[in-house]
């Protein structure tokens, strides 16, 4: 990917963070926060959602666009679902739980509480809500983090509730899942600091850090989003939705870069050209007798073809923007959000079925000359012409330069179109939910998981690796209770991440093993009951059987520690059994003859007792 010069090109960014709270209950609601399969879904009901206007009675331009397609929205609803998660019943009280943490998670950014917090609606009528809004209260404001690169301004805290999870798409219909709905979420904004895509990823590290610090956010996959803001001195303000993986951000950030350096280029050749575009029209007739597999297809079902002429754009549709996306791939995904399955334009034809005579024929009957680009959709009739105004507008925009707007991340560092940016109409008073008054004196400053690191080498001796294991691990609460119980910190520690790593990699089932398990197995080995080399079996045999006791479990395997007289015998066993090799190698035979004794007994015994015993014997017999 092309590196640029980013401070030449005036890049600016800024970051939300969208972060799950580990809460019992949900945020308006007393409904649990565990998410649910869609096939327990007990039952599902409809809802057609419509943008509201505001208190000065305007309409949110992003939430006017999604209203232009109608959907049906099917909610799963499951055995804990509550009136209040059906928008049946008015919300309860803002959890108590969930503004605590959010105060804490301020006072580590170093910001300013509000003297009141007032619930807010934003309009969301993307399904995603089934009350068509969002509730959100602003609870801190004016922080600030450090990077390598500079001070990054946090601008403010949000304590809002999770949307529901999109199950699948059907059409236009989309199925969503009620089970994350109302999860307590924060939402992080940063000011505009941020000035390269590497300083992006740090302060998203960091803030990352701050959150695991608290031991109050939910971890693994889909509890945490970046949202990225970035725009360049001659483009546009761009937010960047959904980024999943703190891996993505630099690449997405220097991905924009390019596209909006791209699309400014092009607005300038097309400025040059005087480029134009002109009004679409039907152009059904061109096709009639059409081999392309796409045309034909619309046609025979009653469609039409739709096309727009773009005066002075040949060469410039087909041009590249981000690797694989073409500026006819903004036109196509704005064609998509009409419903169309995407454009063909004269860029990248003849192809796709479409002959040399038909694209003669598509430009002469919309008056279009070599110089000249041409753009069609083909679909059922007021599908085919809602995309291609749509498209129409985009290439009018294109002529000006870079649109603001909202994309979606995708996986391989590049975006698309989603919506326009929302405006200050979607937010209006929530008046159901009374405004509470934050308390900051009695929140206590949590432990930084840098520091953690540096405690856990200190304090219990482990090696730098293995303490940052345990400290941005989920167990570090679970590691300091063992070793507090008299557990050895070295033998915790690997149990609970190294072991568990090794086990996972070999397909044992390690999501059955809960607290009550590692204490268990930890407790056998700190009593003597449990040789340390037993540990992997012994967990391997409860993730497959979690209901059942640990020690019933290890007595059935035969993994009871062995006492010394047992391990003698076994060890004495094997030596005389290979007598001539440590005749001959003496204490060079250790390492071969180690591994068979421990074999022998099958993780009974503590390794260190065992290699003991061993040089015992082979230097009595060498």
């Amino acid at each position: 990917m092309t590196e640029f010069d980013y401070e030449d090109l005036g890049l600016v960014a800024g970051l939300e963070i969208h972060q799950q709270l580990d809460t019992a209950t949900k945020l308006f609601c007393t409904c649990p926060t565990e998410l649910r399969e869609p096939e327990d879904a007990e039952r599902s009901f409809t809802r057609y959602l419509h943008p509201t206007r505001s208190e000065l009675g305007e309409i949110d331009e992003a939430a006017l666009e999604e209203s232009k397609v109608e959907r049906e929205f099917e909610y799963l609803a499951f055995d804990s679902t509550c009136l209040v998660e059906e928008d049946d019943e008015p919300p309860h009280r803002l959890d108590e739980e969930a503004l605590d943490a959010t105060l804490e998670i301020a006072e580590l950014l170093d910001m300013d509480v509000v003297d009141r917090a007032h619930v807010m609606r934003k309009v969301v009528i993307d399904g995603s809500n089934t009350g068509g809004f969002q509730r959100s209260s602003l609870v801190a404001q004016a922080g600030e983090i450090e990077t390598s690169e500079g001070a990054v301004g946090i601008e403010d805290v949000m304590l809002e509730e999770e949307s529901a999870k999109r199950v699948e798409e059907h059409g236009d219909d989309v199925t969503y899942s009620l089970d994350r709905l109302g999860i307590p979420l924060v939402e992080i904004g940063t000011e505009p600091d941020i000035e390269s895509p590497e300083q992006a990823r740090e302060a998203a590290e960091t803030i990352g850090m701050l959150l695991r610090s608290t031991g109050k956010v939910k971890r693994g996959l889909g509890t945490i989003r970046q949202d990225v803001n970035v725009s360049i001195e001659e483009g546009a303000r761009v937010e960047m939705k959904g980024v999943q993986s703190l891996d993505d951000i630099d690449d997405l950030v220097r991905g924009e870069v390019r596209r909006q350096v791209e699309l400014v280029d092009i607005a300038e050749e097309l400025e040059s050209r005087d480029a134009s575009v002109g009004d679409t029209q039907d152009v059904t007739g061109v096709f009639e007798d059409s081999d392309s597999g796409v045309i034909r297809g619309a046609l025979d079902s009653g469609g039409s073809v739709e096309a727009v002429p773009l005066y002075g754009f040949d060469g410039l549709v087909g041009r590249e923007l981000q690797d694989d996306r073409r500026l006819g791939t903004e036109f196509s995904d704005h064609a998509k959000r009409h419903g169309a399955g995407g454009i063909f334009h004269t860029d990248e034809l003849p192809a796709y079925g479409v002959t040399e005579a038909e694209v003669d024929a598509l430009r002469d009957a919309v008056g279009a000359g070599e110089a000249d680009a041409v753009a069609i959709v083909a679909d059922d009739p007021d599908v085919a012409s809602g995309a291609i105004d749509a498209v129409a507008e985009r290439a009018e925009v294109a002529i000006e330069g870079v649109p603001e707007e909202t994309r979606g991340a995708n996986d391989d560092g590049t975006s698309r179109y989603l919506r326009p940016l929302p405006g200050a109409a979607r937010m209006y008073p929530e008046t159901d939910v009374p405004a509470v008054d934050p308390d900051p004196t009695e929140i206590e400053t949590p432990e930084l998981l840098t520091e953690k690191v540096e405690r856990y080498q200190s304090e219990y001796g482990l090696g730098a690796g293995l303490a940052e294991q345990v400290a941005y691990g989920q167990r570090w609460p679970l590691f300091e209770e063992s070793v507090d119980a008299g557990v050895d910190a070295t033998l915790a520690a690997q149990t609970l991440e190294s072991t568990v790593t090794e086990l996972r990699r070999d397909d044992v089932p390690v999501e059955n093993l809960g607290d009550d398990q590692f204490r268990s197995v930890l407790g056998l080995v700190s009593e003597g009951e449990l040789a340390q080399e037993g540990v992997p079996e012994l967990l391997t045999a409860l993730a497959r059987s979690p209901e059942r006791d640990a020690a019933d479990l290890a007595e059935e395997l035969g993994l009871g520690s062995a006492a010394e007289d047992e391990v003698r015998e076994a060890v004495v066993e094997v030596v005389e059994r290979n007598s001539e090799q440590v005749e001959e190698q003496g204490m060079g035979a250790f390492s071969a003859l180690m591994g068979e004794c421990m074999g022998a007994l099958r993780g009974k015994a503590d390794g260190d007792l065992v290699s003991e015993v061993l040089r015992e014997e082979i230097q009595q017999r060498a």
